[in-house]
C-alpha cells in the first residue's frame, strides 16, 4: 500500500449474537486483515457498553495476537486514568514478552464510559488532569530497571514497547508534540479538530532519539462494498447505532443494517449524527479511491487507521478485502 492502512475494531456483539461471537469474529478479521498486509490491528477499551466486547482489552489484545503472527496488535486505546501505570507496564509488557516487535500501547484520557461506570473502575474525578504525568510513569517502567529500584515492571523494564498517544481533541495533540510521541486522532467520532490537530502536532513536534520525526495516523470510518447503494445500506448499522447512543442515551447490541434510514431517524438527528460521521467514506472501490485521495492529501497523515463496525462478520470481511485493494492502488 502506498499508505499503510491499519484496522481499529470494537468487537461489535451484533444483534442477536453474543460476546464469544464478538471476539471470534474479531480473531478473524485480524487473521484476514493480516493476509491482506494491514499494518495494525487495535482493540479499544469501553465499558459498559452492550455492543462492545473489548473491555478487558489486554486479554483480548492476548487473544488475537496469538492466532496471528505478522501483523501489530494494541490498544486504540487503553484509557490510562482508568488504571495503575505499572498495572498497564506489567500487562503490555507480557504481551511483548509473549509477541515480541508486535505490540503497540495507545494510549487516551477519556473514561471510555459514562461517569457512574467511571466511578466504578475506581477513576476520580481529577483522573484526566494526571494523565501526562502517567505516561511519564508508564515510560518510566518501560526503560531498562536501575540497580535497588524500589518498583520496577516484570515483564516490562527493558522492553520498550511503543507508546503512542491517542486524542480527539488539541491537549494529546501538544502532549504527544512535546514528548516525542507518535499521534493518532480519533476522527472516526470526533470531527472537528483534526486538521488543528495534526498541524499542532507537526509544527510543536520534539523530537527524540527513538521517535526523531513526527508521526500522525487519522481514524476514519470506512464501509466498502461492491457497489455504493450496497455499501449506503451497510453503513445504516454505525448510523443507528451513533443515533442511539449520541441522541437518545441508549445504547445495545450493534443494530441490523435498514433500507431506509430516514425513517429510523429525525432531521435533526439526522444532522447531528451526518456532523459526527463527517469522516466516514462509504461506497465501492472507485468511489473509496477518489475521496481517500483528497482525504489523504488534505491531512498528509502517515497512516490511515480504518473502522467499520458492521453487523455481518461476511460484511465486514469483503470490506476490509475492498479498502485493502483500494489503498494499494492510492
Amino acid at each position: 500500500m502506498s499508505i499503510p492502512f491499519s484496522l481499529l475494531d470494537l468487537c461489535p456483539i451484533a444483534e442477536g449474537s453474543t460476546a464469544a461471537d464478538a471476539l471470534h469474529n474479531s480473531l478473524e478479521l485480524a487473521q484476514r486483515a493480516e493476509a491482506l498486509r494491514y499494518r495494525r490491528f487495535w482493540l479499544a477499551e469501553h465499558h459498559n457498553m452492550p455492543g462492545i466486547a473489548s473491555a478487558a482489552t489486554a486479554v483480548v489484545i492476548a487473544h488475537v495476537a496469538a492466532g496471528t503472527s505478522t501483523i501489530r496488535v494494541g490498544s486504540g486505546g487503553i484509557m490510562l486514568p482508568n488504571h495503575s501505570p505499572l498495572v498497564i507496564a506489567e500487562q503490555f509488557g507480557t504481551l511483548a514478552a509473549l509477541h515480541p516487535n508486535r505490540i503497540d500501547l495507545g494510549l487516551g484520557r477519556a473514561p471510555g464510559t459514562d461517569m457512574t461506570t467511571a466511578a466504578a473502575l475506581g477513576r476520580d474525578a481529577a483522573a484526566g488532569d494526571r494523565f501526562p504525568r502517567a505516561v511519564q510513569e508508564l515510560q518510566f517502567y518501560f526503560q531498562p530497571a536501575q540497580p535497588r529500584q524500589p518498583v520496577r515492571a516484570v515483564p516490562g523494564a527493558g522492553l520498550e514497547v511503543p507508546i503512542w498517544l491517542l486524542g480527539s481533541s488539541l491537549f494529546s495533540a501538544e502532549l504527544a508534540a512535546r514528548m516525542g510521541l507518535p499521534y493518532a486522532f480519533a476522527a472516526h467520532f470526533a470531527p472537528d479538530h483534526l486538521m488543528h490537530a495534526l498541524q499542532l502536532y507537526h509544527t510543536r513536534f520534539t523530537p527524540t532519539a527513538r521517535q526523531p520525526r513526527p508521526y500522525a495516523m487519522a481514524c476514519v470510518n470506512m464501509v466498502a462494498a461492491d457497489t455504493d447503494a450496497e455499501a449506503r445500506r451497510l453503513f445504516t448499522s454505525i448510523q443507528q447505532a451513533f443515533t442511539n447512543h449520541r441522541t437518545r442515551g441508549t445504547s445495545g447490541p450493534l443494530p441490523a443494517p435498514i433500507d431506509d434510514i430516514d425513517r429510523f431517524w429525525s432531521p435533526s438527528e439526522r444532522a447531528i449524527i451526518e456532523h459526527t460521521l463527517r469522516y466516514s467514506f462509504v461506497g465501492s472501490a472507485g468511489t473509496l479511491t477518489r475521496a481517500l485521495r483528497e482525504f489523504i492529501d488534505a491531512t498528509r497523515v502517515d497512516e490511515l487507521m480504518i473502522t467499520a463496525q458492521l453487523h455481518g462478520q461476511p460484511d465486514r470481511l469483503r470490506s476490509i478485502e475492498i479498502a485493502a485493494e483500494v489503498g494499494r492502488g492510492l
